[in-house]
């Protein structure tokens, strides 16, 4: 049972009051919201030619040093909306002409936004675009008005994940969040607008010196779920703009043997889905949260 007065919600389990203060995560109380945008960025099963409804949540829990959304996951940023004021605001972007609610980062936040969903009758998809580093726990309890998963699964080892989000212990966390997250959503599901209705799609951003472990995440993704019963999108979108420079190889983009060869590696596993071009890796694509 979660209790705000000594939050356990993800991994961390920093035991904060966040009826008082901020836990790790900088989740506090209510939910803060950095920016609602309609978003055309995302995967085109998500999107579509309308756009999502994207709700930039501020704060984050696993703290990424590459992370180019710092402006809003370091902190606390934004405005605060209690529980109606959530519903109210996912309520009307239901309405909007968005074809999917893009919840992004509401992994924190997920009590208050299962609350407000109890409030509100939705007909889009629900997406939780969430890092991957979530408890299974906190997904089955929490997430289980998401109709699709956007996840992440970034990292394939114990020492990538404590070097680049101090988090050792993130691929089997992952691993156990993408097996609850699949019995939520189940297989995957289209309507007829070319929409994912349900379903899950499994993101891995390739990192330069870094493509044996993004094998090893694939892995371990591909025995936690079926190949074929996920969406892969895998990323060539890093760009050096966002890490520190003591990180000697996150000062360059990923080359084309290293994307190549983790493309390869994927379809030779049976994943099927997307994938991108060098251009992707430009800072440009990053929202503007000023």
């Amino acid at each position: 049972m979660f209790d705000l007065k000594s939050c356990n919600l993800c991994p961390r389990k920093c035991g904060t009051d966040r009826t008082v203060g901020h836990g790790l995560c900088f989740g506090g109380k209510n939910t803060r919201i950095s920016k609602i945008m309609r978003h055309k960025w995302e995967e085109p099963c998500i999107c579509g030619d309308a756009g999502t409804g994207a709700v930039f949540f501020s704060g984050c829990s696993l703290g990424c040093v590459y992370c180019q959304n710092k402006d809003i996951s370091r902190g606390i940023a934004g405005t605060e909306y209690t529980v109606s004021e959530l519903a109210a605001l996912f309520c009307e972007i239901n309405v909007s002409g968005a074809v999917s609610l893009d919840l992004v980062s509401p992994s924190h936040y997920a009590v208050q936004i299962n609350e407000a969903f109890e409030m509100c009758s939705m007909t889009i998809p629900v997406v939780y675009n969430v890092g991957g580093y979530e408890l299974s726990s906190t997904v089955s309890d929490y997430m289980s008005h998401a109709n699709v998963f956007l996840t992440d699964f970034k990292y394939g080892s114990a020492g990538t994940g404590k070097k680049y989000s101090d988090a050792a212990d993130y691929p089997e966390v992952a691993a156990d969040a993408l097996r609850a997250m699949y019995r939520i959503t189940g297989d995957l599901e289209y309507g007829d607008d070319g929409i994912l209705r349900r379903g899950i799609v499994l993101r891995h951003l390739v990192l330069p010196g870094e493509r044996h472990d993004s094998v090893k995440a694939l892995e371990l993704a591909a025995s936690a779920v079926p190949p074929e019963k996920v969406i892969l999108s895998l990323m060539r979108q890093y760009t050096p703009d966002f890490a520190p420079k003591e990180y000697k190889n996150l000062t360059r983009r990923v080359t084309t043997f290293e994307y190549n060869y983790v493309l390869d590696a994927a379809v030779e596993m049976g994943f099927s889905g997307y994938s991108q071009d060098a251009d992707s890796a430009s800072a440009a694509y990053t929202p503007d949260f000023s």
